[in-house]
């Protein structure tokens, strides 16, 4: 089919170059499009970052070998295939990750435990990338002979934060127009920063010796900064949801999953490598002595670029999270709103904070602590509720709708966020703190592998043991008899099989069917 025919059939509420007009309400069969593999630019044209670079050069600098850095950065990335679990979501429910946590949360619950840390992850995230974008282009035109006063380095922060949030504001259409050009570009310049790093590489470089429970303090740390990229992105469904209901499962995992895994696992190598032969404290100024001096403006320029793109989508789920907060205002107000507050905090990052490295290591380290429970109850959900999510009931937030629960408050998931959070804090080891479980176990953060499982498990033994769930004809995970009840048709939101509460559930083979 050419792009015009694709164009004729997008509907005018998601069309490329215009601002998109749903947010975190449902998107009806009649106006879903697209193919699975649209993900696979997605998520690509966001992960070429130089964010990966930098943790590459990380985990060299925490002293472990090349050897180990490149398995904890495979293995750290492994997360990404629950990126694409997740993402299934969206073709099944029709809405952004957000609106699917309800099922998680309640409507109320989800405002904090959804909507509240979607917000404050995104902002976190978005801050991020405009830090780095400035710094880079301000180094950049430093090399063009362009030297700022300071005035005109807050400028260039402003521009940084307008051109990441733009897109955002138009929203998924342009994304997915703008994504595989964003993606060959940022792609071409990395190849070819490649060919100077490996030609620089010390191959014989050997790290320092250290105790043993200090080595694998220092593995375990690096394995949480590694996973927190991915485990970061907890907002699949939000470019998934627009795809026809009957879309691949399979598809929409693996395209998702690969788009986040390979730019993330060769530009963490690429990091590695570069670590070998430059000081990568200072990754964007140490560069130049490996590369030649007329691609160290390109590569600078990469850097830009790569934070703008990543924050493109970072911004766009931050406005529907923010939507999620109860807020009555439309996804392009939230995004700009949003984006001022990042740009604000950016600021103060770039002019005011003592070591910009050292803040992103502890956050990232840190951000594990959240992310990881909340990534496990939402795959966990996904998997026991046999991915059926009703849009429509999703979108009811009067009191006794299906998702209302207890007051607003759906316990499980709240437990077990608190408990498996809580957990994390205990056992993780930052630059900034050391939790009492980490001292006793000698340094070890095990916060990145073991409260995902502990609060997905949570999570599933509360849920097959907690109302709704223990009575089946009450179970609000399809158009069922209790919806009807309420005199809603919910036509469009579920096949017949789910709308009728006594029908066998699904193989489990279905599932990924």
């Amino acid at each position: 089919m050419s792009n015009d025919a694709e164009a004729t059939l997008a509907p005018t509420t998601d069309r490329a170059g215009h601002v998109e007009q749903h947010g975190i309400d449902f998107v009806p069969d009649a106006e879903r499009h697209g193919r699975p593999r649209e993900l696979f630019w997605v998520w690509m044209s966001a992960n070429v970052i130089y964010l990966y670079f930098v943790l590459g050069g990380v985990l060299m600098l925490l002293g472990l070998s090349v050897q180990e850095a490149i398995v904890i950065t495979i293995v750290g990335n492994v997360w990404w295939l629950a990126v694409g679990w997740l993402s299934v979501s969206g073709p099944a429910s029709g809405t952004p990750s957000v609106t699917v946590m309800r099922a998680m949360f309640g409507i109320r619950g989800n405002r904090v435990f959804g909507g509240g840390l979607g917000v404050a992850i995104g902002l976190f995230y978005e801050i991020i990338n405009i830090a780095v974008a400035t710094l880079a282009a301000n180094a950049m035109l430093a090399l063009l002979g362009i030297e700022l006063e300071m005035w005109a380095e807050w400028i260039v922060l402003g521009v940084v934060a307008v051109l990441s949030f733009v897109l955002s504001v138009y929203g998924h259409a342009t994304i997915l127009k703008l994504a595989p050009w964003f993606s060959a570009a940022l792609a071409a310049a990395f190849a070819v920063a490649a060919v100077f790093i490996f030609g620089a590489a010390d191959f014989s470089y050997t790290p320092a010796p250290m105790e043993t429970g200090e080595h694998w303090a220092a593995i375990l740390l690096g394995y949480a900064i590694i996973a927190a990229g991915p485990l970061s992105w907890g907002t699949g469904a939000d470019y998934s949801r627009y795809l026809p209901r009957s879309t691949p499962k399979r598809g929409v995992i693996w395209w998702s999953a690969l788009g986040g895994f390979i730019p993330s696992v060769v530009l963490g190598g690429l990091g590695i490598v570069a670590a070998t032969s430059i000081d990568m404290t200072d990754p964007q100024t140490a560069i130049a002595e490996i590369v030649p001096s007329w691609f160290t403006p390109i590569f600078l320029g990469i850097v830009v670029l790569g934070s703008i793109t990543n924050n493109v989508l970072v911004a766009y789920s931050t406005g529907l999270y923010a939507q999620g907060l109860g807020v009555k205002l439309s996804r392009a107000t939230t995004v700009v709103v949003t984006g001022v507050l990042a740009t604000a905090a950016a600021w103060w990052f770039v002019f005011i904070a003592p070591s910009f490295l050292d803040t992103l290591n502890a956050s990232l380290e840190l951000s594990v602590t959240v992310l990881g429970p909340l990534v496990a109850v939402y795959a966990v959900d996904i998997f026991l509720r046999r991915n059926r999510y009703d849009g429509v009931a999703l979108n009811d937030e009067r009191p006794g709708s299906p998702f209302w629960y207890s007051g607003g408050w759906y316990w499980p998931g709240i437990v077990a966020m608190v408990v498996g959070t809580t957990l994390a804090v205990l056992m993780a080891n930052t630059t900034l703190y050391v939790g009492p479980i980490a001292q006793a176990l000698g340094g070890a953060d095990l916060s990145a592998l073991l409260a995902p499982v502990i609060g997905g498990a949570i999570y599933a033994v509360l849920w097959l043991t907690t109302n709704p769930y223990r009575d089946r004809m009450l179970r609000p995970d399809a158009v069922n008899g209790q919806t009807r009840r309420e005199g809603e048709s919910g036509a469009s939101a579920a096949p017949d099989l789910e709308a009728d509460p006594g029908a066998s559930a699904p193989l489990e083979s279905e599932v990924l069917a």
